[in-house]
């Protein structure tokens, strides 16, 4: 009896750490990403923005989401919000500059949507682009997931 109980307790602990620690982060290719971890989906003149993937996994369960006030000016790589999370609140920096044009308000109620669905339901903002050559400063999902692998191995 005393070695099923051994084995479940290991199976367990083995399980804890291969769900909570995953080895991969999932990468959309139609999107551009920043360096701090934010991704932005383009659509003509507008963009929607969030937290990649590999940010949420890392933070934990959000229980959070600070948002700006629709008509605020975003600078690209300036902060605009904050993700609070059960281990650690981040802040939010903005991949693109322009005015935000909408605020994600499910965000409010369930700001989990963040770590459930980072690429649809747990998008944070809509910004109206005031220069789209800033795009080009933006990595592409290739060149992000490649960054990620460096930044998780050291």
């Amino acid at each position: 009896m005393a070695c099923r109980q051994l084995w479940a307790s290991r199976a367990v602990s083995y399980l804890r750490i291969s769900v909570c620690h995953r080895a991969f982060s999932n990468v959309v290719r139609d999107l551009k990403y920043a360096d701090s971890h934010e991704w932005v989906k383009v659509d003509g003149n507008s963009a929607m923005v969030g937290i990649t993937d590999h940010a949420q996994d890392h933070l934990g369960d959000v229980v959070y989401v600070e948002l700006p006030e629709v008509g605020a000016t975003v600078t690209q790589g300036d902060s605009f919000g904050a993700v609070e999370s059960v281990k650690a609140t981040s802040d939010v920096n903005s991949p693109v500059s322009g005015k935000v044009i909408e605020v994600n308000q499910e965000l409010n109620s369930s700001p989990a949507l963040v770590n459930s669905s980072p690429y649809k339901d747990g998008w944070i903002i809509k910004v109206e682009l005031s220069d789209s050559g800033e795009l080009n400063n933006l990595m592409g999902s290739e060149k992000y997931s490649k960054f990620c692998e460096e930044e998780d191995s050291h």
